[in-house]
């Protein structure tokens, strides 16, 4: 893709212009005169340069892996033409499945992955040249009950609700329990659902199939839209279980190799955040187009646990997060586990281009 500016006319040579005087028209007005006609043929020459001129943008093509509330900076970034703003013609495309994704990544398919956290650490820990550059925030999971159910202690010989034994949300449901006090499996039944979705989870536990469960916040506010009561017994992050969530990761070839478009892109992301953050309104039009909700409630709640509450405005990578999947990773892949031990979380992180920005005043530009 190309945009057209006015090209330079520093070598331009105009010709003169020996105009005749007009009947009753002295030197002077007829200096004025030729003036004024070099102006107009000089803003000619202008115009019929700009037709010529040529500016490519580099090309790229970046993976999103849901169509949810917090993918808002990269709608924001496309369809305000931030992406052009910063020399790059993005195009989007949803991959569902973070392997997928990191998969394309690796085989070169696509530059830039929006994926699950866990799925670029998986990539780098068997020797894939996958790095995360920045985050989309932490899932914002909270432990939800049935309406009579009001506080954790009842939860003791009860039945909580899982999506499927070794994902990350039944990780951070057992993790949690043990922390208040329980043991899985004999304090606490778990029963594994094999529902990912939070919403089709409490819609099971509201049948009575199930007494508490993990859910988003946005699905919490969702049901509490429609009248329906939930008791939110617990927030994970608030007690420390960082959940980790979907993270922007590139290969450290694309890192290397073109750097600049990578800090460009991270520009345009960082960007969107800022947008969506100081103006509502473009974050609900966004929502309107991309989400297709009209609500206006459902606007301010999809707003307010997807961009408010979620979105950090320097998304620099969460070193907690990383030592979640890591642990995670751990504890359902045997053949990972030596090379878990042996390694860092700030290995499977680059901050580097972030911390360009940052000491550029970038951070600080676009809230001004």
């Amino acid at each position: 893709m190309t945009i057209r500016i006015p090209q330079r006319l520093d070598n331009a040579v105009l010709p003169p212009l020996n105009l005749p005087l007009a009947k009753g028209e002295t030197e002077r007005g007829s200096a004025f005169s030729r003036a004024f006609s070099i102006f107009v043929v000089a803003l000619f020459v202008l115009a019929t340069a700009a037709a010529g001129a040529e500016i490519k943008l580099d090309r790229l093509t970046a993976s999103y892996p849901s169509v949810t509330g917090n993918m808002a900076p990269l709608w924001v970034a496309q369809d305000f033409r931030l992406f052009e703003k910063h020399g790059l013609d993005v195009t989007l495309v949803n991959i569902a499945s973070g392997f997928v994704s990191i998969n394309a990544l690796i085989s070169g398919d696509i530059q830039i992955a929006a994926a699950s956290s866990s799925s670029a650490i998986s990539a780098a820990l068997r020797g894939h040249p996958v790095v995360i550059v920045a985050t989309l925030g932490p899932t914002p999971y909270k432990l939800v009950a049935h309406p009579s159910i009001t506080s954790l202690q009842e939860l003791k010989g009860r039945t909580v609700g899982s999506s499927r034994p070794g994902s990350g949300s039944d990780f951070a449901l057992r993790r949690f329990l043990a922390k208040a006090g329980f043991s899985p499996g004999k304090d606490v039944a778990i029963l594994p659902t094999g529902l990912s979705e939070s919403d089709k989870r409490v819609m099971s536990m509201l049948q009575g199939k199930m007494d508490a469960t993990l859910a988003t916040a946005d699905t919490i506010a969702n049901f509490e839209l429609k009248g329906q009561k939930i008791n939110v017994l617990a927030d994970l992050l608030s007690m420390g279980i960082h959940t980790s969530g979907s993270v922007i990761a590139m290969s450290r070839r694309f890192l290397e190799a073109q750097r600049r478009q990578a800090k460009a892109f991270l520009m345009s992301f960082s960007e969107g955040i800022a947008t969506a953050k100081r103006d509502k309104e473009t974050a609900f039009q966004i929502y309107r187009k991309h989400l297709r909700v009209q609500d206006p409630k459902l606007l301010e709640v999809i707003y307010r646990t997807s961009v408010t509450e979620r979105l950090p405005l320097k998304p620099y990578p969460e070193e907690e997060a990383v030592k979640f999947d890591l642990e995670l990773l751990a504890a359902t892949n045997a053949d990972l586990r030596e090379k878990i031990l042996a390694s860092k979380p700030s290995q499977f992180a680059d901050a580097s281009l972030l911390k360009e920005l940052e000491a550029e005043g970038f951070f600080a530009s676009p809230l001004r």
